[in-house]
């Protein structure tokens, strides 16, 4: 169910998108991800961090995108939050008991067993795809014509993240540490 409520802001973008252009869809993107957010604290009873700082970025950007006319305000959104994403996971590297990769995966496979080194890797890895991801974005968004980069924005980089989710989560499960019989 919260997966659903905070994915449907992606959603109701792109339909928004096909249905009334950039600007519509910038509008209902920011009071979508306000929506959620308000869902998401009353089902859990809490706002996470990463669902609140992408709500203050579409904010922000949204309305740099909706005052000033010019798109590439929220089409800075995706690769700023990446970006910052990639900075916690690394600086969750050298400060925290563990990585962020480790808090936020751990409890994803039951009597998953791993070591330092190995969530060290997961990590370094989200940092990768991060940093990869954000410049992707940009790239589509300079190169592309605004149609392609909200099919890449509300497809591909949920897609990819399911993805390299899907991965890391296959390899973690691949090098479990065998238990002591």
């Amino acid at each position: 169910m919260l997966a659903l409520v905070e994915f449907s802001p992606l959603l109701a973008f792109g339909i928004a998108y096909w249905l009334g252009g950039v600007y519509v869809a910038t509008a209902v993107l920011m009071a979508a991800m306000v929506v959620a957010l308000l869902v998401g604290w009353r089902i859990k009873g809490k706002v996470s961090s990463m669902n609140a700082a992408s709500t203050a970025l579409v904010l922000v950007l949204g309305t740099a995108t909706l005052v000033l006319r010019n798109v590439h305000f929220i089409q800075w959104k995706p690769s700023v939050f990446l970006w910052l994403l990639g900075a916690a996971f690394l600086v969750s590297a050298f400060i925290g008991k563990q990585p962020l990769a480790q808090r936020l995966l751990q409890g994803t496979i039951p009597d998953l067993k791993a070591g330092r080194s190995q969530w060290q890797r997961v990590n370094a890895a989200f940092v990768l795809f991060c940093a990869v991801a954000g410049a992707a974005n940009l790239f589509i968004a300079y190169r592309a014509s605004e149609a392609t980069w909200i099919r890449f924005k509300v497809i591909v980089l949920p897609v990819a993240m399911m993805l390299f989710m899907f991965a890391v989560l296959m390899w973690l499960q691949s090098r479990q540490q065998a238990e002591p019989t």
